[in-house]
């Protein structure tokens, strides 16, 4: 077989798998109980500093992505600015990206939060959410990274004693 087939056969395979699975992998992994669990997570993370976070699960990529065969972490960076993630006071805002039909995670930060955090550690977070999701654990993975995510939001970025909280952004979860 020649290397050009094996390629086509590897995009057709890909296109096959992000086809497959729908939203109801999703409601699966995360029913709507963990998304509203999730919510309230989010939310309370952010009374304690003044960073932003979002979580975004997306089933496959849209087909321009499979054509072109992109990988994961161009649409969460994409998504990180379709959703705003960018576009907060201090810059310190953080996306989690899932797209479950390649079992990929990324973790986007915004430049604030991301000069004090080395990339190490966003991918130890990521590996540790893995782990939690080979298991079936999601919520779990979910909630264990959102804790890490705080804490360094809170060791960088904590909210003052008469500073109001100002949510920028929405606290659910994007599901796609």
């Amino acid at each position: 077989m020649a290397a050009t087939d094996a390629t086509f056969f590897s995009k057709l395979g890909r296109i096959w798998r992000h086809r497959w699975i729908d939203e109801s992998e999703v409601r699966r992994a995360l029913p709507p109980a963990a998304l509203e669990r999730l919510a309230g997570r989010v939310a309370a993370s952010e009374r304690r500093h003044s960073g932003e976070i979002r979580i975004c699960v997306e089933a496959g990529l849209p087909m321009s992505y499979l054509w072109r065969h992109a990988p994961p972490r161009e649409r969460a960076v994409t998504l990180f600015g379709k959703l705003r993630v960018w576009d907060t006071a201090h810059n310190n805002g953080v996306l989690i990206y899932l797209l479950l039909a390649e079992h990929a995670i990324e973790i986007v930060a915004d430049r604030g939060i991301n000069a004090r955090v080395d990339d190490a550690e966003w991918a130890a977070m990521a590996q540790r959410m893995g782990a939690a999701f080979r298991e079936g654990r999601f919520e779990d993975g979910i909630t264990q990274a959102l804790e890490e995510i705080s804490a360094l939001l809170v060791q960088h970025f904590p909210r003052g004693e008469n500073e109001i909280d100002v949510n920028e952004l929405p606290d659910e979860p994007v599901v796609l």
